[in-house]
């Protein structure tokens, strides 16, 4: 099973993930992308202007071969996966989250326009298939609950419901 974990920044994917792989009971492995990225330098370039890198995706899918497991990421909808899981967070919220951990005001407003606009969802649905893409709403749940929620898509106990989740009031 390749499971992606992927969502807006901010929508809690680095803890849930982190929470998976502490959890004996979930039995795939973890890879957090971000974090090989760098670590196994799969960057194609430096965008200088967001002071971040810019993963190959082509080296990034030859380092991870067919392995099985979570990779946890904003891009990992962009790579081969059984079943993604977008985790989605109301807008205002996500943003408030981003400038709380240091992001400046308009990359938390982008992301949270980004978020608004569903765009990680498209690009999920239109590379997967609906059938295969799951949301999950972190908003004001518990890092605990959500990993639940990974952890019902993972043993097929939950339907796919891309589309059920709905922040396009935060534009208006």
């Amino acid at each position: 099973m390749r499971l992606a974990l992927t969502g807006t920044p901010g929508t809690g994917k680095t803890a849930v993930a982190s929470r998976l792989a502490d959890d004996p009971s979930f039995d795939l492995p973890v890879v957090h992308l971000n974090d090989a990225i760098r670590e196994h330098d799969l960057a194609a370039e430096r965008d200088a202007e967001r002071d971040s890198l810019v993963a190959d995706l082509d080296a990034v899918r030859e380092w991870l071969g067919d392995r099985e497991g979570v990779v946890d990421s904003h891009l990992a909808h962009l790579l081969d996966a059984d079943r993604v899981v977008v985790l989605r967070c109301r807008p205002a919220d996500l943003e408030e989250r981003l400038r709380d951990r240091g992001e400046s005001a308009e990359t938390a407003r982008e992301n949270a326009e980004s978020e608004a606009l569903d765009l990680i969802l498209a690009e999920a649905v239109d590379r997967h298939g609906a059938d295969a893409v799951f949301e999950v709403d972190t908003t004001g749940r518990s890092i605990e609950d959500v990993a639940d929620e990974v952890t019902a898509v993972r043993r097929g106990e939950r339907e796919p419901s891309a589309g059920t989740v709905d922040f396009t009031d935060y534009l208006g």
